[in-house]
Parts: structure tokens; sequence; C-alpha cells
């Protein structure tokens, strides 16, 4: 499988961006997918992931801002992103392959790694 993120760019604060992040194969609705992010020295944060069955779960920082969703016919996963704040800005991934075992939020469960888009959101 392989994972291309796109949509990142710069905002202002309160504004909104919706990432994407296209899957190169057909068993693209049979998996888990998640977002994280990442700022310079600090660990990938496990932002929104969206289950096989649609169930959905956001880390607090997130929760009633972002939304995770996905397109099963274009292989598409998405993230809506509103109500931007600075803190926000981070090096944007979408992963997939998750193994079961252990925390959604633990990058090390997930094998599938896009390049990540870059979103700046300033105050």
């Amino acid at each position: 499988v392989q994972l291309r993120e796109s949509g990142g760019g710069s905002v202002q604060a309160g504004g909104s961006l919706r990432l994407s992040c296209a899957a190169s194969v057909s068993p693209f609705r049979k998996d888990c997918m998640a977002w994280f992010r990442q700022v310079p020295g600090k660990e990938h944060e496990g932002v929104a992931v969206i289950g096989e069955d649609g169930t959905t779960n956001y880390a607090d920082s997130v929760k009633g801002r972002f939304t995770i969703s996905k397109d099963n016919g274009k292989n598409t996963l998405y993230l809506q992103m509103d109500s931007l704040k600075p803190e926000d800005t981070a090096m944007y991934y979408c992963a997939a392959a998750y193994r079961a075992g252990g925390s959604w939020t633990t990058p090390a469960r997930w094998s599938m790694w896009g390049q990540g888009t870059q979103v700046i959101v300033s105050s």
C-alpha cells in the first residue's frame, strides 16, 4: 500500500483545511486508518482514527474541531480541520496497516505511512 497526503498549507487561526490521503490498493476499506502529526523534536501524536466499520476516535486536543472520514470508492482518507489553532501546526501523516494489541495512538502499531503534508496555523 502506498499512501500520499495532500491538502496542507498555511492558514490563520480559526480557519479550516481538509487533508486527503490517497491509498493505492483496494484493501483500503478493510483497514483501520489514522492521522498523526509531528512537530520537530517531538514524537508522532495520534490525531484521529477510523475503523473498518467507520467508527472514529480523536485525540482530546482536536475533539469537536477535526473530523476523520473515508471514501471507500475513491480509496481516500480525509481529515477536515476546523477552528484551527497555532498549536495545530505540524507535519500531518496518514497511517494504515494497524496491528492490534495496543493503543491506536502508538506509532509503532502502524506499518504504512505517507510522506506527510505540512500544516501551518498563524495567530
